[in-house]
């Protein structure tokens, strides 16, 4: 089942638009999976201390994404003020851990492939953020 089945099947209709809050709690799922998959990597990589700063921004960015996605995706009783807090919050840890993993982009593909995943998803937020009263 899809979050936006899940989200159409809700009783209480949606916070924002209805295709941007499925885009945003998907794109957090696939995000934090990818920045924690990133960080993993990197302690992987000769040159830790060099990935040190990499490590810490993709576990700060999936740690926002996951509490985004469930925050976004619960639709009683939300607080337009607590979503938009969480969203904006998401979208700074997205592109401060996609301008981190930029950096590396050139020697770690895994880098490279965490930057577009998080430019993603700060894109979902921006469009969240957008839709919302």
């Amino acid at each position: 089942m899809t979050i936006r089945e899940m989200l159409e099947a809700h009783p209480r209709p949606t916070i924002g638009d209805l295709d941007a809050v499925a885009r945003c709690v998907d794109a957090c799922g696939e995000c934090a999976a990818a920045c924690t998959s990133c960080a993993d990597a990197d302690f992987g990589e000769s040159g830790l201390q060099e990935m040190v700063r990499c490590i810490r921004s993709c576990l700060d960015c999936a740690d926002a994404c996951e509490a985004t996605g469930r925050v976004v995706a619960r639709q009683t009783a939300s607080d337009a003020r607590v979503v938009r807090a969480t969203v904006e919050a998401c979208l700074v840890a997205c592109r401060a851990c996609g301008e981190e993993c930029e950096r590396h982009a050139e020697h770690h593909d895994h880098c490279r492939i965490c930057a577009e995943v998080c430019r993603r998803c700060e894109e979902a937020c921006e469009g969240l953020l957008a839709s919302l009263p």
